[in-house]
């Protein structure tokens, strides 16, 4: 869900300040690109050191320090930023904002920023009750400022009451909804085709000739979409995997049931994803008993399965059509290849003899090209996070049609 997403952290001083290293502990581990920026203040209560191992980014501390980068680093990081935190948000930094005074590297970096920002206040009852105090959180407000509230306890100076920074779990929660809730929409109205798992090719009642593909990536790519909002129809190979919830699944056993049911679908889509491992031949004849085992070698001979994906590019028009490569070797080349031939707008290729991205695997390793030869690649990740990576590109693919 976080994959890639840069999120800038601003830290304030306050006794709290050590739970935002536990934040962006679990921010890391959900793939989140952490810069953090930390008031004079927040530095009296933790080093700047420890938010820069955490986050395996220089953290900067002054208006006037050296600059790390030739850009201007208050502005390259408003810039960069997909959501903006301010976490333990004290009173001082809330009244700035509110009332747009910029005399140091948070306030001025905050001001500049056009992401979403997310305020977690954290400071004494009194304080946090104040109608000043109040006040200024409504401004916030009314400009579109998400608030998470502090919690109640016992606070660090003894007294009892609301003011406490809240928990480093439901601060991240609530950063994973700023990302969710557009999400939720980005693919609304839009009905999606995906295609998944093996075909079966019988060469008796018995036997029959597949792959060792498992379906995973399709049926994530078809959660994930699901979850963006779009209507969306699973075209599946035999597979032991649960049904996604909320998704139509059509069960097919051999590539030409499978080319069938994709070509019903075909015209009321608007994407194609076609992450099946489609059998490309077939026995030709298919024996009605049990083969016997006899005293010499048996020979079959097989035909040519239709070319599902091929077929789609020549009726693409201006739907989305994506395709994936599994190769074992020179898989760039024929990736691209493929693309050209199929009339893809982009290819997921991956090298199914690499460990962690072959066929019922929990991760993938993969390279992403485009039709224009433009290429991306991508280390070891769950599924899941390449689904959304490859969602994220068909968004962009949207947008530019549009």
């Amino acid at each position: 869900m976080l994959t890639n997403k840069n999120i800038v952290i601003g830290v304030t001083g306050g006794v709290a300040v050590y739970k935002v290293l536990d934040v962006i502990s679990r921010l890391k581990k959900l793939s989140a690109n952490i810069n953090v920026i930390m008031t004079k203040s927040a530095v009296k209560f933790v080093q700047p050191l420890s938010f820069q191992s955490l986050s395996q980014n220089y953290v900067v501390t002054d208006m006037f320090d050296e600059p790390k980068t030739w850009d201007v680093e208050h502005i390259s990081l408003a810039q960069k930023a997909d959501l903006f935190v301010i976490a333990p948000a004290t009173a001082n930094i809330i009244g700035k904002v509110a009332n747009g005074i910029a005399d140091d590297m948070l306030s001025t970096t905050v001001m500049a920023t056009k992401a979403p920002v997310l305020i977690a206040p954290a400071m004494n009852t009194n304080m946090y009750v104040n109608p000043i105090v109040q006040r200024n959180i409504k401004i916030l407000k009314g400009f579109g400022y998400n608030f998470i509230d502090p919690a109640s306890g016992r606070l660090a100076c003894g007294d009892y009451g609301i003011g406490k920074l809240a928990s480093p779990e439901d601060i991240v929660e609530e950063i994973i909804k700023v990302f969710e809730e557009p999400l939720k929409k980005s693919l609304r109205n839009k009905k999606v085709l995906i295609t998944a798992g093996p075909t079966q090719e019988a060469i008796d009642p018995i036997r029959y000739i597949t792959n060792h593909s498992s379906g995973k990536m399709g049926y994530s790519l078809a959660a994930a979409a699901r979850d963006r909002g779009a209507d969306v129809t699973l075209v599946s190979g035999p597979t032991n995997i649960e049904k996604p919830r909320g998704v139509e699944v059509i069960d097919v056993i051999t590539a030409k049931d499978m080319y069938e049911a994709v070509l019903k679908h075909f015209d009321e889509s608007h994407i194609i994803i076609k992450a099946a491992a489609v059998a490309d031949y077939k026995p030709k004849e298919i024996s009605k008993d049990k083969i016997k085992k006899g005293d010499t070698d048996l020979n079959i001979e097989l035909s040519r399965n239709p070319d599902i994906l091929l077929e789609l590019g020549r009726m693409k028009k201006d739907k989305i059509l994506v395709g994936f490569a599994a190769e074992t070797k020179d898989l760039i080349e024929n990736a691209k290849s493929k693309i050209n031939r199929k009339n893809l707008d982009f290819i997921i290729a991956n090298n199914i003899s690499q460990s962690g991205a072959g066929f019922k695997e929990e991760t993938n390793i993969v390279s992403i090209i485009d039709s224009l030869g433009n290429i991306e690649k991508y280390d070891k990740m769950k599924k899941e996070e390449v689904s959304n990576i490859i969602l994220d590109k068909v968004q962009d693919l949207i947008k530019l049609k549009e």
